[in-house]
Formats: C-alpha cells, structure tokens, sequence
C-alpha cells in the first residue's frame, strides 16, 4: 500500500532514564463545564523514557495534556519541567522553558492550514534571530530552515512555499513533528500522535518518538491506542475518572490494563 516494507513493530533498545524532566504534583484541573477533570495527579517523566498514559477517552487525558502545554489553568497543584515551577503559565512560557507539543487534532491546535509549510515550521521562531530581526522576518531564512526540515522529515507533497491544507494528513502531522521536534524541547508531549495515519506515517511516527527518547528527551505518550501505548512505552500509566489508578511494565496483558482503565484494578506495581 505505502510502496515499501513497513515494520508494524516498534524496535527499541532498553531505555537509561535519567533525572526528572516532567513533573505533576497532585495537578488538579476542571473541564469546560467547570466540573472536576483532573483530582491529584501525580507522577514523573525522566529523561530518556517514553511514559505511557492510557485510559478510555473521557477520563481526563484532554485536560491533562492542556493543563501541561499551557491551554487550561490547573486549579490546584503544580508543574514542574526540568526542576522549574511553571503552573499555570501560557503557551508561549512553556514552550520557551522547553515544553514540545504535539496535539491531539493537528487541524485545531497543530496547525494554519492557510499559511505555507515554511509558515507553520516557524511558529514557534518567528519572533527571534535568524527567522526575524527588529520585528521583521525574513523570509528567505524561513524558506531556507524549511527546505532543510523538508527534507530531515520527509515531508512530501510541496515545497516551503505549499499551502499545509494541500497536504496529505500524514505530511501535515510530519510538518507539526518536526517543528516541535527540531525546537530541541526537554520533555515532549505526544496526544493521539498517530490520529487518522496511515500505517507508513504512524510507522515514522513511532520511529522520530523512540529517536527523542534515545536523545534524552522525556516523552509523555498520550494515546486511546492501547498496543501503541504497550509497543512504545518503557511504562505504563493508567488514568481513570481524573486520577492514576496504576502503574505498569510495558509487558502486561491487554485484559489487565483494560480492566485498569474501567476502574476495576486501582493499583499496581511495576515488576522489578
């Protein structure tokens, strides 16, 4: 179907987490209706490890992921990247201190569909040497940075100058990869990252998330996709009605963890 062979497994060396890149103190949150989403949750992300957050869609992931990246205010609880408390602080802050975002629908939070491949690659940029100088762009420069991410990623379908709406959704969620990506983050988070792919994009996908791991990055792996989660994460965080109700190795069974995320198992250790 893609023209060439696809491995569907995720080959992965054993992760060397490091110190704690990402970290959620009893991070409270309430939805759109102003009902609680979020009760305490807590946990870490270290260097160099994929964590893994499973649960049925409803139960808190949305919130959670936007109360990380900046787009909901925590009601309680804090933030903390890389040891520095940025709770309840904006997009714009939480990028600068080296938080990467990959959205959950790349059309509402990941991209301008009118605006041109060069143009999305430097939204996060544009404001600073070399893209813009004095409050001017420079438009060969961002052409330029384009072509090269073009190529690095393997976008396909246009060059720097094509619209993003023109492009196929897996070229459109390689240019969101790589422009989260090449803005060198400390911890990554990845919603629904493979959403609507097919199966050659959702396979670069998991190769470009395993390459940020091995770099040292820390990546939180939000997906309703439950053998994504078990293929591509060292471990395993269950969430149920707001809260983490487990903790489990990349080896447990699908019947275990789905009975996690229904609320029938409320803890679990992970085996030595």
């Amino acid at each position: 179907m893609v023209g060439r062979e696809v491995l569907l497994r995720v080959e992965k060396k054993p992760s060397s987490p490091g110190e704690a890149l990402l970290e959620l103190e009893d991070l409270a949150a309430e939805d759109d209706r102003g009902l609680p989403a979020l009760n305490g949750v807590s946990f870490e992300v270290r260097a160099g490890e994929i964590v893994g957050l499973a649960g049925i869609d409803g139960n808190g992931q949305t919130e959670l992921v936007e109360a990380l990246v900046g787009l909901r205010k925590p009601t309680g609880g804090r933030v903390v990247v890389d040891g520095e408390d940025v709770t309840g602080q904006g997009p714009r802050q939480l990028i600068d201190v080296g938080v990467g975002h990959i959205p959950e629908d790349r059309h509402k939070l990941g991209l301008v569909l009118d605006f041109s491949i060069a143009e999305n690659l430097s939204l996060h940029d544009y404001r600073k040497p070399p893209d813009s100088r004095f409050g001017w762009l420079w438009p060969r420069r961002l052409l330029a940075r384009a072509g090269q991410l073009i190529r690095e990623f393997d976008i396909r379908g246009g060059v720097p100058q094509t619209r993003a709406a023109s492009l196929s959704g897996g070229n459109q969620q390689k240019v969101v990869i790589a422009r989260e990506i090449a803005a060198h983050p400390r911890a990554l988070v990845a919603a629904q990252p493979t959403r609507g792919l097919d199966v050659g994009a959702i396979e670069y996908v998991h190769r470009r998330l395993v390459e940020e791991r091995d770099d040292g990055k820390a990546v939180l792996l939000v997906s309703l996709e439950l053998e994504e989660i078990r293929s591509l994460s060292d471990r395993i965080l269950v969430m149920y009605e707001g809260e983490i109700v487990g903790e489990y190795s990349p080896e447990t069974s699908e019947e275990e963890l789905g009975l996690a995320m229904t609320g029938g198992r409320r803890s679990q250790e992970v085996p030595a």
